[in-house]
């Protein structure tokens, strides 16, 4: 994984993923359905339009926040999105992701999770990564697994798992 320092979100590649941060363009295409040739089959999925339109009411997440795009390397097609959900509180930020369909089952979303993960973790003022899947969401569930996280809590009523890692030098041990 490569990080480029010249901007707040410094530019994340991975050996299949980019993940850059959002355009204004982007936002609009995405808040608004207009497709685009950039898009993988099934971009934007639900979650993407929920950012979008976070974005819209709060531009200036935009230089704030570190959500970002997935692109898949070979292809240059948008495949979903990741993202902090920053500033952080004691320590902790969320982590959050989506991979379209289309792509689903390549190991894109563990690909990404743990390059943005690795990232976080290296922010002064983070020292924990955490995440919730659902229990119905095997596949989101191994995600996290895969990408190093431990399960902390399972909330059968809410059917939610919840999740974190640690950087080394904070782990008990």
């Amino acid at each position: 994984m490569s990080a480029s320092a010249s901007s707040t979100h410094p530019l994340l590649t991975t050996d299949r993923l980019v993940l850059r941060p959002w355009g204004l363009g982007e936002v609009a295409a995405v808040s608004c359905c207009i497709p685009s040739v950039d898009w993988a089959d099934g971009f934007p999925a639900e979650g993407d339009r929920i950012i979008a339109h976070l974005f819209e009411q709060h531009p200036e997440w935009l230089d704030d926040h570190s959500q970002r795009l997935i692109v898949e390397r070979d292809s240059d097609l948008l495949v979903g999105s990741i993202g902090l959900f920053l500033p952080p509180d004691d320590g902790q930020v969320e982590i959050g992701y989506g991979i379209v369909e289309s792509r689903r089952g390549r190991g894109y979303a563990t690909e990404a999770t743990r390059a943005l993960t690795a990232y976080a973790l290296t922010l002064p003022d983070v020292h924990t990564v955490v995440a919730g899947a659902e229990l119905s969401n095997p596949a989101s569930l191994r995600v996290l697994e895969k990408a190093g996280f431990r399960r902390l809590a399972t909330d059968d009523e809410e059917n939610l798992a919840r999740f974190m890692i640690t950087r080394p030098d904070r782990r008990e041990r």
